[in-house]
This record gives C-alpha cells, structure tokens and sequence, in this order.
C-alpha cells in the first residue's frame, strides 16, 4: 500500500553516492504524520530535493570534465540534481491544493539519467491509493 510522503522522506537516486531528503513547505497546510504532506509539485531542486553527495554518472558533464581530467580514473562530483519535470504518477485518489499528493511509489528523472526514488516516506501512519 502506497505512503503519503511528507517533509524529511528519504530519497535515492541512481547515480547518487549516498542518500537525500525531500523538504516539503507547509503552503498546503495538510500534514502526514505531523509533517507537511509533499505533492508531485515538489521537485525543485535545492529547495525540494536535496544534493546526494557525490554524482557518479559520466552523463554529469562535471563528472565527465573532472574524470577526463583525472586520466580516465571516475571522478564523482558534489551532487547538484537538475530535475525539471514533477513527480510521477502522483496519487491517483488523494489531492493536496489542487494536486495529487506524493506517495512513495513516485519517481522523478534527474536530466543527467538518475531515477530518484523515495526510500523512506518520512512517516508510517498514513496510508494512501
């Protein structure tokens, strides 16, 4: 059963060298778990999805620059995510302002081919379609 994500869930992406967290601001006013419930409209990047430490994909053009430079040798760089589109599916029955809520089978693609996904909702007494 899918989870209604909320402020301080846990992300992961594909080509991250350690975890993130998703920070949801209460505008909605709607809470899970008694932190602010996430929709599919959160998905900036350093203002919903925090970096992931180090990127290791050579699709990252700073990943790319920075292991040419090291002869070949994979060279990771600090994570910034460049995502540009919502999450996706959303919740199919639960809104928030006009939304669909964020629940933890939703994943958002970071431009440099990284899947980000929700690992730990950040809450576990809400249960959603």
């Amino acid at each position: 059963m899918a989870q209604l994500v909320c402020n301080g869930g846990t992300l992961m992406c594909s080509f991250g060298a350690g975890p993130s967290q998703l920070a949801v601001l209460p505008a909605n006013r709607v809470n899970a778990g008694n932190m602010p419930a996430g929709t599919i409209m959160d998905f900036t990047p350093l203002a919903n999805v925090m970096p992931f430490v180090m990127c290791v994909t050579l699709s990252n053009p700073q990943v790319a620059a920075a292991t040419a430079a090291a002869q070949g040798v994979l060279t990771p760089i600090p994570c910034l995510p460049v995502v540009l589109a919502p999450w996706t599916p959303g919740s199919p029955t639960v809104m928030i302002g006009d939304q669909p809520a964020l629940n933890n089978t939703c994943q958002l693609t970071c431009q440099w081919g990284g899947v980000i996904t929700i690992s730990n909702p950040g809450q576990a007494t809400v249960n959603v379609a």
